[in-house]
């Protein structure tokens, strides 16, 4: 049997500056290289604690050690979903085309329903969060869903095909508090296509 693995951080699929003006240099660097670094980091320590306690035949909190685990392997995994559906600045943005088009025309009856809404679940998360598309196979719906911190009020076993992080450590240097104008410059950096495929691997 191959040997458990722990989470790795992964990189980016663009360089650092290609995401400016829109996000900068500075606040990209220290989004991904520290913020969701501590996740990954989080997630681990959680995993080799666990597997210390269970090799040794000790005793620990399951309810907070899952609880913070959940936290943490939610920030890693959401994080990276953002990272990639981003695009660079001139690639991105615009409206989506294809299938996910067709989709979000008939959930939301236009691309500009869509994405008033998915502005206002963005900016309206209590505290910090992230606003998502999901898809629900059941129905054959694209949902919009609000997460609190990385792991509340989830849609289980939804997909999920396009996330913007509102953690103020997302666009604070850049924007300071003010998240409505972060989430306006999100919308010129989407990458449309990464989003439609993710919709065509799973319907």
């Amino acid at each position: 049997m191959e040997q458990n693995k722990l989470y790795t951080l992964p990189p980016l699929p663009y360089k650092y500056t290609d995401l400016q003006p829109y996000i900068s240099e500075q606040q990209l660097t220290l989004h991904h290289d520290k913020h969701h670094l501590a996740y990954v980091n989080g997630a681990n320590n959680l995993l080799q604690k666990l597997d210390k306690a269970r090799k040794d035949n000790t005793e620990i909190d399951i309810k907070s050690a899952l609880k913070e685990l959940s936290f943490h392997i939610g920030g890693h995994l959401l994080h990276s979903l953002f990272w990639s559906n981003l695009a660079p600045a001139g690639r991105g943005g615009g409206q989506p085309g294809g299938v996910l088009a067709d989709y979000i025309n008939r959930e939301f009856t236009s691309f500009e329903r869509f994405r008033k809404e998915f502005t206002q679940a963005a900016v309206s998360v209590e505290g910090s969060g992230w606003a998502a598309l999901s898809f629900c196979k059941q129905t054959n719906r694209p949902l919009i869903m609000q997460i609190e911190k990385h792991n509340v009020n989830v849609y289980p076993a939804f997909a999920i095909l396009l996330v913007v992080d509102v953690w103020e450590h997302a666009y604070y240097l850049d924007y300071k508090n003010d998240r409505g104008k972060f989430i306006d410059a999100f919308w010129n950096i989407v990458n449309w296509e990464e989003v439609d495929k993710r919709l065509k691997k799973i319907i």
